[in-house]
C-alpha cells in the first residue's frame, strides 16, 4: 500500500523551495505573534487557547491542509504528468494512499510541531492546552490532508475550493452558525483536544465518540473515493 519511489516525487513536489517557503510562512506567524503576547500579556492560560484555538487549529491547519493536500496529486493532473505514474506497475490505490501520507506527514510538522512550539511559548504548556492542541492538529491534519487530496483528484481550482472551505465554512460559518460546526472538521478535533485538556480551556460542540466517528468516517471516505477517480482518470487516458 506504500510506494517509496512515489513518496519520494511527492515530497519533493511538495517540498520545493516555493512551496516549502509558503508551507513555512503561517507556523513563523503563529511562533512570532505567540513571542509578541507572551511578551506582553504574560503566561495566561485562556490567551493561550484562544490564539491556539483561533489562529493556529482554524486557520493555520487547514490551510497547511490545502496546500499538502492538493498540492500532493493536483499539479501532477494539471499539467499532465500523472499520466507517466499511471503508467507504472502500481495500483491505484497504492498511489492514493502513499500520497496520503506523505501530505499527512507534511501537514503534521508544518501544523502540529509548531502548535506545540506556540503553547509552550504562551504558558508553558499550563492546563495541557499545548499538548491538547497539538494533539487536535495531528487529528484534524489526517482529516484534512485526505479530504483535501481528494479535492485534488476531482478538480482542477482544488486550491480555491480548499481554502473557501477552510477560511468560509470552518472559520466563518463555524463561528457564526450553530448547525455548521457539527460538520467541522475543527470542532472534531477541539473534541479529541478537550478530553486531552480534561478542563474548561477547550470545548467543542461535538461529543468524543460522534467525532471519533466522523474523523475516521470522512478520511476513509474521501481517501476510497479518491482512489475511485484516480482509476476513473486511468480508464479515460487509456482509452
Amino acid at each position: 500500500m506504500y510506494d517509496p519511489t512515489v513518496a519520494r516525487l511527492t515530497y519533493r513536489a511538495l517540498l520545493g523551495r516555493r512551496r516549502a517557503l509558503i508551507l513555512g510562512a503561517l507556523p513563523m506567524l503563529l511562533i512570532a505573534v505567540s513571542v509578541v503576547v507572551r511578551g506582553l500579556a504574560g503566561a495566561d492560560d485562556q490567551t493561550a487557547s484562544d490564539l491556539l484555538g483561533g489562529l493556529a487549529l482554524a486557520t493555520m491547519v487547514p490551510i497547511i491542509g490545502v496546500i499538502a493536500g492538493t498540492g500532493a496529486i493536483g499539479p501532477e493532473i494539471d499539467d499532465g504528468s500523472v499520466v507517466y505514474l499511471l503508467s507504472k506497475p502500481v495500483k491505484r490505490s497504492t498511489i492514493i494512499f502513499t500520497k496520503l501520507i506523505v501530505a499527512i506527514a507534511v501537514t503534521m510538522v508544518f501544523s502540529a510541531l509548531p502548535t506545540f512550539i506556540a503553547g509552550f511559548i504562551l504558558n508553558g504548556n499550563g492546563q495541557q492546552i499545548a499538548v491538547a492542541y497539538t494533539v487536535a492538529a495531528l487529528v484534524a491534519s489526517i482529516a484534512y490532508a485526505a479530504l483535501f487530496l481528494l479535492l485534488g483528484t476531482v478538480s482542477r481550482h482544488a486550491v480555491v475550493f480548499g481554502l473557501v472551505y477552510a477560511l468560509v465554512w470552518e472559520a466563518l460559518f463555524g463561528s457564526l452558525v450553530s448547525g455548521a460546526r457539527t460538520l467541522s472538521v475543527q470542532q472534531w478535533a477541539l473534541a479529541v483536544a478537550q478530553k486531552v485538556a480534561g478542563g474548561e480551556m477547550v470545548t467543542s460542540d461535538v461529543t468524543l465518540p460522534t467525532a471519533t466517528v466522523l474523523l475516521a468516517l470522512v478520511t476513509v471516505l474521501a481517501t476510497w473515493y479518491a482512489g475511485q477517480k484516480l482509476r476513473s482518470l486511468t480508464l479515460a487516458g487509456e482509452e
